[in-house]
């Protein structure tokens, strides 16, 4: 018996040890699979925020350009007022917008009347699960009355919660239809029990921001009382510009396309800036600052800022002089570049002081600073207000900011959205601020949930969280976690790339005797300063870098598994690294000179919005290498370039992709 028992006390010691053993893998396992998740993330919003920090930058240039341009008339056309159009007018009614464009018998979608009805909002849902298109006509009528509706309520909304009658507030949405769809099939369509409240950034990004504009925009219109609006940073048409937005509704609409975005640059101006639950809980898309003042928000005009990309006239002179005083680095980077909104500064590039009595003395610098703060600032947990250096725009807010504003005005609550969570939600500042994000997927498939807010009279939040799922259910976790990864740095290495000269550069700095290995630690000091992502370097210096035996770091190797699209024998490399990193700003540009979308532009439009480009940003001169280029690719020699396939030939490919494709 003795025997017996000893031998399953040994057994059952062994069973004991392999369970630990299993059980440390796992945690070892899941503890790196986590690691590798959240760097994955951090790059995909770093790079989020630089590109926030380049759309601010390419937005002075629009200004620099209407006020340098030979021709102006060939950019301002972006920045008229929507009145111009005929079909925005005014004075245009519904009928008339019917007499003015034909619905032809072979539209088989759904066709609205006016005032709109339950009906037509689940016909629009039905087309839009099938993927099939609302006509022009109908999308300009819906957008006319949806500006009549919106013109008629106050900048901060004011709602009651009931026990019958919770509200619902969603986040980013962010051209994400199948996440709407996916709220409302477990939430519930927007009625007069089931109010909702959308905290802005609609559009951009994704591929179907016009659908839940229009899915929106209706229930607007059938339950004006019940379902609430709040405007985001992306309601805004100079952001659409980079962004997405602009270019899905120009493919969508052919033919309508210009009057649509045009009508739509004033509906967006129209969208209420606030909503107030109960006077206790303050919904607002982006965050405070320590100037924020809700009385004055309520009262200022808030249609007569079009884009917030566009300062008034004061702040762009003010950022003309700091930039005279500002040295520029080779690539037109500003040494002391500061950002917009804050507590003291201004935008990029440059800096420029902010004080009480510069707001004072002009009324409209303080409501663009206003209206600015609410729809770019973040939360912090240190206290105090300062410039939001990641997005360039806005402020950080501390846990002071926030209780000073609820001091002020009896608040509980502050709910905001406009920052990517990994769970749809977070919250800070001891419960008082609630961040909600609804777009799930955002970067990469599997790389997040989404989430909503019920509010009830208690005014505690309950969250209910989603994803939309296509592919990851047949995926593990650990080939989830490398689709993101995979994803992110790739993303990562095409930033690398586009920053190839000056990275070489730094490296050289701490390779005087060209060996071309420098330590780790200095690798890591060189990827900093020039990239300014705050990333982890050194974790990832494995997936971007080799080491040799040495443990040094072979820094070229940053670009081995990279080049440009196609070798074009013409480009001096300097160019070649310009054209590479602002490729997509040029784009933007060209497309907005190219008028009839015709994918042309003239020679001499391409010349002098080239050297505008390199002017504004203090760039070297590269005149002489860029007119043999251009030269080289009009093909046919009528004078006319496709900037679109010009500028694709300085497309970043990853090698092994390619070789894998071929």
């Amino acid at each position: 018996m003795g025997c017996s028992s000893s031998v399953a006390d040994r057994r059952s010691e062994k069973v004991i040890r392999a369970a630990i053993l299993i059980q440390n893998w796992y945690r070892f396992t899941m503890a790196r699979l986590e690691m590798r998740r959240r760097y994955s993330l951090s790059i995909f919003q770093s790079i989020e925020y630089a590109d926030e920090q380049d759309q601010l930058q390419l937005s002075n240039f629009f200004t620099f350009m209407l006020d340098h341009c030979t021709h102006p008339d060939s950019v301002s056309h972006m920045f008229a007022s929507p009145g111009v159009s005929q079909v925005v007018d005014e004075g245009l009614c519904l009928t008339e917008l019917e007499k003015k464009i034909d619905v032809p018998d072979s539209y088989y979608g759904p066709r609205l009347s006016f005032p709109l009805t339950i009906e037509d909002a689940n016909a629009l849902l039905h087309a839009f699960r099938n993927e099939q298109l609302l006509h022009a006509r109908y999308v300009l009528q819906l957008l006319y009355e949806t500006r009549r509706v919106l013109k008629e309520m106050p900048n901060i909304t004011h709602l009651s919660t009931s026990y019958s009658k919770e509200i619902t507030v969603c986040g980013d949405l962010h051209g994400n239809l199948d996440d709407l769809l996916l709220i409302f099939y477990k939430n519930g369509l927007p009625s007069e029990k089931n109010p909702y409240v959308f905290n802005g950034d609609f559009v951009d990004r994704g591929k179907n921001s016009m659908e839940i504009l229009i899915i929106l925009f209706a229930f607007l219109l059938i339950y004006p009382n019940d379902l609430h609006l709040n405007r985001g940073n992306h309601e805004d048409y100079i952001m659409n510009l980079r962004y997405g937005f602009t270019k899905e509704v120009s493919k969508k609409y052919k033919d309508h396309g210009k009057q649509i975005l045009c009508l739509l640059r004033d509906v967006f101006s129209w969208l209420p800036l606030a909503t107030i639950i109960d006077s206790k809980v303050l919904i607002l898309h982006g965050g405070i600052s320590d100037t924020t003042d809700l009385d004055f928000l309520n009262a200022l005009e808030r249609n007569k800022l079009k884009s917030l990309m566009r300062p008034p006239k004061s702040v762009r002179d003010r950022q003309d002089q700091a930039k005279e005083r500002t040295p520029t680095t080779r690539l037109g980077k500003h040494i002391d570049n500061q950002n917009i909104g804050g507590k003291t500064k201004i935008s990029s590039p440059g800096s420029t002081e902010l004080s009480g009595s510069n707001l004072s003395a002009d009324p409209a610098l303080k409501e663009w600073k206003q209206i600015l703060d609410i729809l770019w600032s973040d939360p912090r947990n240190q206290n105090g207000c300062t410039p939001n250096k990641c997005r360039g725009g806005g402020c950080y807010f501390g846990p002071d900011v926030t209780a000073k504003l609820f001091e002020r005005y009896n608040l509980k609550m502050l709910i905001r959205s406009h920052e990517f969570k990994p769970e749809g939600y977070e919250i800070s500042h001891d419960g008082k601020v609630i961040t909600i994000f609804s777009a799930s997927n955002y970067y990469e498939e599997g790389s997040n949930r989404g989430a909503y807010i019920k509010l009830n009279p208690e005014l505690i939040p309950r969250f209910v969280q989603y994803q939309v799922s296509k592919y990851t259910r047949r995926q593990n976790l650990r080939e989830r976690v490398g689709t993101i990864e995979s994803s992110a740095l790739r993303s990562l290495r095409e930033k690398i790339y586009a920053h190839r000269s000056e990275l070489t550069s730094a490296f050289m700095q701490y390779d005087p005797n060209g060996t071309g290995r420098i330590s780790v630690h200095d690798w890591a000091a060189a990827m900093e300063s020039v990239l300014q992502l705050e990333l982890p370097w050194r974790m990832l210096r494995s997936q971007l870098a080799q080491m040799n035996s040495d443990g040094e770091v072979d820094f070229m190797s940053c670009f081995y598994d990279l080049k440009i699209g196609q070798p074009i024998k013409e480009v001096q490399p300097a160019l070649v690294d310009t054209l590479c990193r602002y490729r997509r700003d040029l784009e933007i540009i060209f497309n907005v000179i190219d008028k009839d979308h015709s994918g042309l532009i003239s020679l001499e439009e391409f010349g002098q919005t080239w050297k505008l480009f390199t002017s504004h940003l203090g760039m070297d001169d590269c005149d002489e290498y860029l007119d043999k280029l251009v030269l080289s690719i009009d093909y046919n020699k009528d004078g006319y370039i496709d900037f679109n396939e010009f500028l694709e030939a300085f497309h970043v490919v990853h090698r092994l992709e390619k070789k894998a494709n071929s």
